[in-house]
């Protein structure tokens, strides 16, 4: 057992105090962690169990982050985790965060990939949709169930390859340029000459 001799609010952070145990700083603690344990100078305790408040004290505040962090858009749990990590805290911490979270529905990668495969679809080819998926962490059984979902990819290369070609006269070199255009955005080499081929000097 040691005693805290005393707790003191960080400057730059009121609402977290650094605690000092027998004059020595111990850790962190939310203000309010410290507030519902009652502690003040002159309690002993256990560093175990301080150990303990600090872990949980860290868990709220990272949970309170990666909430405000989807708060703008949905993420994957890399990207969670990844953020969380950014921030200096611990796997522990991240750990509980995450199983937090999936306990609450706040994180559900399968969603995720079907929702990202639908909004890009329009721009991007399958398999580059397929790529950044991979990129964000979410599992390559998720990334298939949302790709296999993906409808109208000829139809979105078409429209991408006569935008690229608007205003070009559709010779070798041009079509060249157009076909590697469409690969780079993730069609596959039939899909890209198909698209090509459908272009229409009329549509140019």
């Amino acid at each position: 057992m040691k005693t805290i001799t005393e707790i003191k609010a960080q400057i730059k952070n009121p609402t977290r105090c650094n605690i000092y145990l027998d004059g020595q700083y111990f850790c962190a603690l939310e203000l309010e962690t410290v507030m519902r344990n009652r502690l003040r100078a002159g309690v002993m305790i256990d560093e175990n169990r301080l150990s303990e408040m600090q872990a949980e004290s860290e868990t709220s505040r990272a949970l309170d982050r990666a909430l405000n962090f989807i708060s703008a858009s949905q993420k994957t749990q890399k990207q969670i985790e990844d953020y969380l990590r950014s921030k200096g805290y611990t796997d522990q911490v991240v750990s509980a965060v995450i199983e937090k979270m999936l306990g609450y529905g706040y994180i559900d990668d399968e969603a995720y990939a079907k929702s990202y495969s639908k909004f890009t679809s329009a721009k991007k080819g399958k398999r580059l949709i397929a790529l950044e998926l991979k990129r964000k962490g979410v599992k390559d059984a998720d990334i298939s169930s949302a790709v296999a979902e993906i409808d109208g990819e000829e139809e979105a290369a078409k429209a991408i390859a006569e935008k690229y070609m608007r205003g070009k006269t559709k010779d070798k070199a041009n079509i060249y340029k157009c076909y590697k255009h469409l690969i780079s955005k993730g069609f596959d080499y039939d899909t890209a000459k198909s698209a090509i081929d459908g272009i229409d000097d009329e549509d140019l």
